[in-house]
């Protein structure tokens, strides 16, 4: 039976956080708030978890998830290198609304789907999500929403696409922004755009001076993180051919990452 809790409210947001942490050791799924839309995670390291969270969005293992991160060490360790842009990117724009696309560790013992040694890695800007991630270590995530619905931006939309799937929801209330993150791929020469979002490609560049976007995503790049960014609550993201992460259906937008349709 699901149990939700409102994290608006000292004690139950301690109580929340403390069940939430429980059931994703359990291999259980949780919900959770993040600065762009809500997710529904589940243990990056635990196969049949992962498994369990993509069949209650209605996915499969082409469309694998992005992976959220309590701390940018931990994403680090996560990546085979991240190479020439990275860590400056993570300096300046985490935690915040950027998923960054790189090589996986070989060395990772975790089964995420199809993602052809890639991993989509986000660090969100929310007090909530962060105090969870940074007890229950890396996290596979979703947008919180059946495959093809619109992302939910609280807590209730979330629940009703996806009820007694989740074993805790935690509710910190309408997300603020609803805004997908920017999906920037770190595994080619240079770095490439996947998925327009909430960091322009301006704000992007000052950090990395070269950046390719994406045609498929050119048009709705910069001033249309109002084209509703988008999509902004569009709920499959849906990178260009041929990247490994691209999944079948589905307009683009997060996710939760973020991801992949991350939160």
């Amino acid at each position: 039976m699901s149990v939700r809790y409102d994290c608006r409210d000292a004690q139950a947001r301690t109580a929340g956080i403390d069940a939430a942490v429980t059931a994703a050791r359990a291999g259980e799924l949780i919900v959770l708030p993040t600065d762009t839309v809500y997710g529904i995670g589940a243990d990056a390291f635990t196969p049949a978890a992962v498994t369990t969270m993509l069949a209650a969005k209605g996915r499969g293992r082409n469309m694998p998830p992005p992976v959220l991160v309590g701390t940018a060490r931990a994403a680090a360790a996560l990546a085979e290198d991240l190479g020439a842009f990275g860590q400056d990117l993570i300096d300046e724009f985490w935690p915040g609304a950027l998923t960054l696309v790189f090589r996986a560790s070989p060395t990772l013992l975790w089964d995420l789907g199809d993602t052809k040694g890639t991993v989509a890695l986000r660090m969100p800007l929310h007090s909530v999500a962060l105090e969870v991630l940074k007890q229950t270590g890396p996290l596979a995530v979703s947008s919180a929403n059946r495959h093809g619905h619109p992302s939910a931006i609280t807590a209730d939309e979330a629940q009703e696409q996806l009820g007694e799937a989740v074993s805790v929801y935690l509710d910190g209330g309408p997300c603020a922004e609803n805004i997908p993150s920017t999906i920037l791929d770190l595994t080619g020469t240079i770095p490439t755009v996947l998925r327009a979002g909430a960091i322009s490609v301006d704000r992007l560049r000052t950090v990395a001076s070269v950046i390719a976007e994406n045609e498929h995503y050119a048009a709705s790049a910069s001033p249309a993180v109002d084209n509703r960014a988008a999509d902004s609550r569009a709920a499959d993201f849906k990178p260009a051919s041929p990247h490994p992460l691209e999944g079948s259906g589905g307009p683009a937008g997060p996710t939760v990452g973020e991801p992949p349709s991350g939160a």
